[in-house]
């Protein structure tokens, strides 16, 4: 197991980023999915927490085999997802990872994040319950305007040294910004990665720390750099952004769910699988109960390690997102 806590400051508030952070994450996601690629969101709904109160919870499945690198897929099969289970309590949220493959072979994987928004520069010590926390956790500082980005993600639109918000007047970040921005505010987040595999898990820990730490630094630069689309939105005009950028990502992954409806109605706690106290969720040794192999199931010792499934043939069906949804791109046609 590897634990490291990264705080990411950024130059708005905790309440404005509580918009930002749902316009940039639909945005995101629909932008990195393409054909058997990317996020599908299979949940989206309100969630009712007896200690935190009125939530969100959501569910997806992320395909990403054509982005592990060439010794990690040498090793999974060749068609695969991982489920993210997330319960949103702004400013808390927990979010769950776990590999789903679809064969037998699993080996033991997960990843959980906590986080908490505070404004301030990333100077509490003690944002965390000292229980969840080991004391020799390394904390990770991530500067999204000069901390170095994967070459293939950079864009200058995106560069927080080169961009200035019109409606916000902020940006064209200076080297030392956190010590003179005004407003800002910290997103801190605990992550702990499990690969509990002899022989690959140092490795696997360690490189999946990485992946985070980029996917923190991108999403973060992008919710700042696309702040001049969302500053003016309500909680209401953002959900229904979420709502419409959701189907349509889906589609484009080449899904077919039913359509995504974000109920008024609040589930109760007991309605899913998730925590009935945030605080209290336990990150369990044991993989997820829907991954273990039946005990009936019989077992070939010739078995082979890896499984490669034919990809099933889909056809993607047309469609064309509301004219407030602009993407810049063109509307995908069917095949």
């Amino acid at each position: 197991m590897l634990m490291k806590e990264y705080r990411i400051c950024m130059p708005l508030t905790v309440e404005e980023y509580r918009i930002g952070q749902l316009y940039m994450i639909s945005k995101h996601s629909h932008e990195q999915s393409d054909r058997g690629e990317g996020v599908e969101v299979v949940q989206n709904e309100p969630y009712e927490d007896p200690n935190y109160g009125s939530g969100q919870f959501t569910e997806k499945r992320i395909y990403l085999n054509n982005k592990l690198p060439s010794w990690a897929r040498a090793v999974v099969p060749k068609i695969f997802y991982v489920t993210e289970k997330a319960w949103n309590y702004y400013p808390y949220t927990i979010t769950g990872n776990y590999s789903y493959l679809l064969c037998s072979f699993l080996p033991k994987f997960s990843i959980h994040v906590e986080t908490k928004y505070e404004d301030n520069k990333g100077v509490n010590d003690n944002i965390f319950d000292t229980e969840l926390r080991d004391e020799e956790t390394e904390v990770c500082y991530i500067d999204i305007a000069y901390d170095e980005i994967p070459e293939r993600y950079y864009k200058e639109s995106e560069d927080p040294r080169c961009f200035k918000s019109e409606k916000t007047a902020r940006g064209l970040l200076q080297e030392g910004w956190r010590d003179t921005q005004d407003p800002i505010m910290c997103s801190y987040k605990l992550v702990t990665v499990k690969f509990e595999v002899w022989g690959l898990q140092t490795r696997v820990e360690q490189f999946v720390h990485k992946v985070v730490r980029d996917v923190l630094l991108l999403g973060h630069r992008q919710a700042f750099a696309w702040v001049d689309e969302w500053i003016d939105m309500t909680m209401e005009e953002v959900r229904e952004y979420e709502r419409a950028t959701q189907e349509a990502t889906n589609k484009k992954l080449g899904t077919f769910p039913p359509a995504i409806a974000i109920s008024e109605t609040p589930l109760p706690a007991c309605a899913r699988s998730g925590p009935s106290s945030a605080p209290s969720t336990p990150l369990s040794t044991e993989a997820p109960d829907f991954l273990s192999v039946p005990k009936d199931r019989p077992r070939k010792k010739s078995a082979p390690e890896t499984l490669t499934l034919p990809d099933p043939a889909r056809r993607d069906s047309a469609f064309r997102l509301p004219s407030l949804f602009s993407w810049g791109t063109s509307t995908p046609q069917p095949e």
